[in-house]
């Protein structure tokens, strides 16, 4: 399985039977999509961009799904613009090639025993750490790796020369600081297999493509 990050919350997962395209709004920004034909798209949030043509199937809510080998489970989450009580985002817990990978998006960092027993044991959480009212900042990011715990943590959705945010975002070192999780790695693409993961959560940043 391999992984690749475009910029914003754009995540491409790749294995030998399916391709996922995760929060593609790249456009909105200038940046080219990623997504290929008979990928599956799937949205945290409304991100109101128009997908592409060719893909297998777009994915924007609550359920559970099972593609091209992929179990994919949205669960109901508050945004963090949403008013106490409100469920405009999606969390999405994702089981390939024995993997699990839980994306959180945009959310409020507060999540309930009913969604943490849905996400349940995760290896891998891409989790956005830019802040200032536009999303997760990094201490609502580590509330979330700590309920979580993840073997591994993505960051995303920080400051970048090439986006303009209509909020400019923090920087990625600010979350690391924060994070303080030991080795920092910083990689082009992460390639893995299920039984690669340690014992301790372990910080990789990916270079957007």
């Amino acid at each position: 399985m391999e992984l690749q990050f475009y910029g914003a919350n754009c995540v491409r997962i790749s294995t030998k039977k399916a391709s996922l395209t995760i929060d593609d709004n790249l456009s909105q920004y200038g940046l080219k999509s990623p997504v290929k034909a008979d990928d599956i798209l799937i949205n945290t949030f409304d991100n109101g961009a128009t997908p592409v043509s060719g893909y297998k199937i777009a994915i924007g809510g609550p359920g559970e799904y099972e593609v091209s080998g992929v179990t994919i489970q949205g669960i109901a989450a508050r945004s963090h613009m949403d008013e106490k009580g409100k469920h405009s985002a999606t969390i999405y817990r994702l089981v390939l090639e024995d993997v699990r990978i839980a994306i959180v998006g945009h959310i409020y960092p507060d999540l309930s025993n009913i969604q943490l027993e849905a996400i349940g044991v995760i290896d891998m959480l891409i989790v956005p750490v830019g802040g200032n009212g536009y999303t997760l900042d990094a201490l609502g990011a580590l509330k979330i790796i700590k309920s979580i715990d993840p073997k591994v943590v993505i960051p995303t959705h920080y400051a970048d020369d090439a986006i303009n945010y209509e909020v400019p975002q923090s920087p990625l070192d600010e979350a690391i600081k924060t994070f303080a999780l030991e080795p920092h790695e910083t990689m082009s693409k992460l390639k893995l297999k299920g039984s690669e993961f340690g014992e301790t959560t372990k910080l990789v940043v990916l270079e957007r493509q």
